[in-house]
Parts: structure tokens; C-alpha cells; sequence
């Protein structure tokens, strides 16, 4: 009644929106459709090749197109609102609710529990094949509980990223190439950065990722010397500082 009385929709209608919108573009379904299937496909891949190094684990191994998937994840976090800065609809839902910060909120709360819901059975089933094909004994099993649920969440926060990303930029293939610098480039560039290095390459969210798929790749070497989860923490607040910003611009910026 409150929402109805001042003319202006709560978070729950929303969100409402906000799913009535996803499930209509197709672009959209089909990205997070990719995000699930590539894990399984890369599980099957990888045991059919016997590709594995000795020193990784059937979790890492199995999980090894996870940075594709979290990529993926990533984009449709950028086009859930570059998608509507394209076609003009962003004033239509600019104008159905004027509280910026309410419908950036769910936009963001339907992509993290979207990919949420997407990511955690797609990599435990991932390795659940991978644990099936590949030789017995041959390599470390690795410890998947409770790291499936961390990679599960560093899908989200991918996805959070790219939300933030396309909200600044508006263009989705401008929103794209910066969230994927901003996904790979620290990994790439940590090592050059002397001591910073643990923190800049620890920011990213391949590295989380890499760590916790407990990949032979995710060395402090390449991956940055902090542990998976503390890794996984310093991404999310990383995220939610960009997310903030985000919320800022659009509150301030003609739609």
C-alpha cells in the first residue's frame, strides 16, 4: 500500500521487474545458459584428454573453463543494463521508479542469485563428472566442500562487477572489455607490482577463483599469496566499493 500511495514501486516489485525483464532477452538467458554449461563441458574435456598435470587435484582439474564461465557470468552482469542504455528502455524503468539506488539494488540482487543458482550445481556436476572419468588414485582428489560454494560465489561477484561496470560505461561492448581488463589484468600485471603484488593480483576475481578450484595454476607466483577465501573477501569488497560508485553516478547522471 505504501509503494501504491506515493506512486512509486518498493524493491520487491522491483524485482519483479527486473526477472520480467531478464527472461525476455534472449541474449541475456542464453550468456547465463553458456555460464552453465561451459564448467561441464570443460570437466568432460579435460578427462577425455588425460590433460591434467600430476600435481593437480580432480576438483581443479575438472573445473579447469571455470574463468570462461566466470567471463560469461561477468558479460551478463555488464548487459543486464547496457542492454536497456541501448535501447532506451532504461527511462522507461528510470521513470517507473525514480529511487536509482532501489532499482540498481535489484538489478544486482537478481544477476548475484541468478549465478548463484546457475554456478553452484553446474561446477559441482563438473566435478562430479570429472571425478567419474578420470583414472582412480591417479591424482588428488581435492577438498570440494566447502569450496564449491566460494566458486559459486565468485560467479556472483563476477557477475556484481560487470553490473557495476556497465552502469558506469552504459555500452555494453565498452562494459565488456573493461570487465574483462578488470577480471584479467591483475593476474597479469600483479607480479610486476613487487610487494603489491598479493593485493593487486588478490583483488582478482580469476585468481579467487583459481585458488579456490585449488588449480596447480593459483601459485602465490601467478595468483597472489593471499588464501582462498581471505582472496575471495578482498574481491567482494572490492566489488561492493564499485557497486557503491555505480549506485552514485546513476543517481546523478541523466538516464
Amino acid at each position: 500500500m505504501k509503494a501504491s500511495t506515493h506512486g512509486r514501486a518498493g524493491f520487491p516489485q522491483a524485482l519483479a521487474f527486473e526477472w520480467i525483464k531478464f527472461s525476455s532477452v534472449r541474449s541475456l538467458v542464453g550468456t547465463v545458459c553458456a555460464t552453465a554449461v561451459v564448467p561441464v563441458l570443460g570437466a568432460v574435456f579435460v578427462a577425455a584428454t588425460g590433460s591434467l598435470r600430476p600435481d593437480d587435484t580432480v576438483l581443479g582439474g575438472s573445473l579447469s573453463l571455470t574463468v570462461v564461465a566466470q567471463v560469461l557470468a561477468a558479460v551478463a552482469g555488464a548487459l543486464l543494463i547496457t542492454g536497456e542504455y541501448g535501447t532506451g528502455s532504461i527511462r522507461t524503468t528510470l521513470a517507473a521508479n525514480p529511487r536509482r539506488g532501489t532499482v540498481l539494488t535489484a538489478k544486482a540482487t537478481l544477476i548475484a542469485g541468478v549465478t548463484y543458482t546457475v554456478a553452484l550445481p553446474s561446477c559441482t556436476l563438473a566435478y562430479l563428472v570429472g571425478d567419474a572419468m578420470l583414472e582412480d588414485g591417479r591424482y588428488a582428489q581435492g577438498q570440494p566442500w566447502p569450496a564449491l560454494f566460494g566458486i559459486a560465489a565468485a560467479f556472483s561477484v563476477a557477475a556484481l562487477l560487470g553490473l557495476a561496470a556497465g552502469t558506469l560505461v552504459r555500452h555494453s561492448a565498452g562494459a565488456v572489455t573493461c570487465v574483462v581488463g578488470l577480471l584479467l589484468l591483475p593476474s597479469l600485471l600483479g607480479p610486476l607490482l613487487g610487494d603489491a603484488r598479493r593485493w593487486i593480483t588478490g583483488a582478482s576475481p580469476t585468481a579467487a577463483l583459481q585458488k579456490l578450484t585449488q588449480t596447480s595454476d593459483a601459485t602465490a607466483e601467478t595468483a597472489g599469496s593471499l588464501g582462498p577465501w581471505p582472496s575471495l573477501l578482498l574481491v567482494m569488497a572490492s566489488t561492493a566499493v564499485l557497486l557503491l560508485l555505480a549506485v552514485a553516478v546513476l543517481r546523478r547522471r541523466d538516464a
